[in-house]
């Protein structure tokens, strides 16, 4: 699977890389801002992890954006998720600290034809 990361932290950007790739998925990019994430929402890519809170903003744009495109995505955020907009109280959702089983497990979960038969 080919999976954007947005995230503004290096280290856990680093982290959600090394998991996503160690389990044989393929990042197509690791962004920072929200104004990154816009230039790259015309990439091909199978999923979206975004982080709530990044540089220039939060990303409920974003999210939007990717659901009226029926493009996955999960939250991964140190935010609650009630503190999602209402539109979005429904989208995955992954808390920080997070574990890697429990990121593997969402990010399945969130594309689902995407996985082997």
């Amino acid at each position: 699977m080919r999976i954007l990361i947005l995230e503004d932290d290096p280290a856990i950007a680093f982290d959600l890389q090394a998991i996503l790739e160690a389990d044989g998925h393929e990042v197509v990019d690791s962004i920072s801002s929200l104004a990154e994430a816009y230039q790259h929402l015309d990439d091909r890519f199978d999923c979206a992890l975004l982080d709530i809170d990044v540089i220039g903003g939060k990303s409920f744009g974003v999210a939007e954006t990717l659901m009226e495109r029926h493009i996955p995505f999960v939250f991964v955020s140190a935010s609650a998720p009630s503190d999602l907009p209402q539109p979005l109280q429904q989208a995955a959702f992954v808390a920080k600290p997070f574990e890697e089983k429990v990121l593997l497990k969402t990010v399945e979960h969130a594309v689902p034809n995407l996985l082997p038969c």
